[in-house]
């Protein structure tokens, strides 16, 4: 199922710049669209993961370094029958993790610093169990392609607009009636756009990797207060994401302007998780 999201994520990027560029550009613009849609692609595919660990910072780390982390993925990934991942860890003491990967034989898990700090190992094993439920799910792929086409797709459409807004290229008379019409549609639709695909990779997956994570680890409880206390303090000690990855964490990052990234949040609510898990929507008493 994941790799035909995969599949229909690069195939409607492809048909999306392919229909922008055959508008702005005719003919010519609609190859030159298929061109750079056919390079996203391959470059999405094999380098989407490394993006997304690069944008915040992620730094690889060793057995030595990091032995806690170290224990506890290689017990898990034992028992999904898995493939070690690499580890990183993201410089913030913000509390979250992510993984990404084309596959579970290139994937990589990342936790911050804030959230070795917070968590007690039972719950470390708890998030590190729910990111390599990512990983044998096999959704890592179409969640790393999704932030890398939504962030494409929202600097595309500032292209779009500049570019229409000022005639195209061989539109004649219709670039000149249309075309600046076009370029705002372009830019206010193709953000809109890039949330959808980020809904639609994003909130029955976090569901999936919880219910993965408390299997492997027989403990849902840990999972559950660790989502608890993750999404308390980050809250207090935010980390500054961008739009096109923030589905790629364990618990939603801080977003600029909150009214809207509420509005299409790329995550279930935390209480609605912790019930999931429980039975009831909070560890301790303290999420309403």
């Amino acid at each position: 199922m994941n790799a035909l999201k995969t599949t229909v994520l690069l195939t409607a990027l492809t048909l999306l710049l392919v229909l922008a560029g055959e508008y702005f550009g005719g003919e010519k613009g609609a190859v030159i669209a298929f061109v750079i849609a056919a390079g996203m692609n391959f470059f999405s595919y094999f380098y989407s993961d490394k993006i997304a660990l690069a944008m915040y910072g992620a730094r690889p780390v060793t057995r030595q370094e990091l032995p806690r982390a170290y224990e506890v993925v290689e017990r898990l990934t034992g028992r999904a029958g898995i493939p070690m991942p690499k580890i990183y860890v993201i410089p913030t003491e913000s509390p979250n993790a992510f993984a990404t990967g084309r596959n579970p034989q290139h994937a990589s898990v990342a936790v911050t610093h804030g959230i070795l700090g917070l968590l007690n190992d039972d719950e470390l094993e708890g998030v590190l169990a729910h990111e390599l439920g990512h990983v044998r799910n096999r959704d890592i792929l179409t969640s790393s392609i999704a932030a890398t086409l939504a962030g494409a797709i929202t600097i595309l459409a500032r292209m779009g607009f500049w570019f229409g807004a000022f005639g195209g290229v061989g539109g004649g008379e219709r670039d000149r009636e249309g075309g600046g019409l076009g370029a705002v549609i372009m830019l206010l639709l193709a953000p809109f756009a890039a949330m959808l695909i980020q809904l639609w990779v994003s909130r029955t997956r976090e569901y999936e990797a919880d219910a993965s994570g408390a299997h492997l680890t027989g403990n849902p409880y840990a999972l559950a207060s660790a989502l608890e206390k993750i999404s308390a303090v980050s809250q207090r000690v935010p980390l500054p994401a961008s739009p096109s990855s923030a589905h790629l964490f364990i618990v939603a990052p801080l977003l600029s302007g909150q009214t809207l990234a509420n509005l299409f949040s790329t995550h279930p609510p935390i209480q609605k998780r912790i019930e999931r898990l429980i039975g009831r929507p909070s560890v301790y008493g303290a999420l309403r």
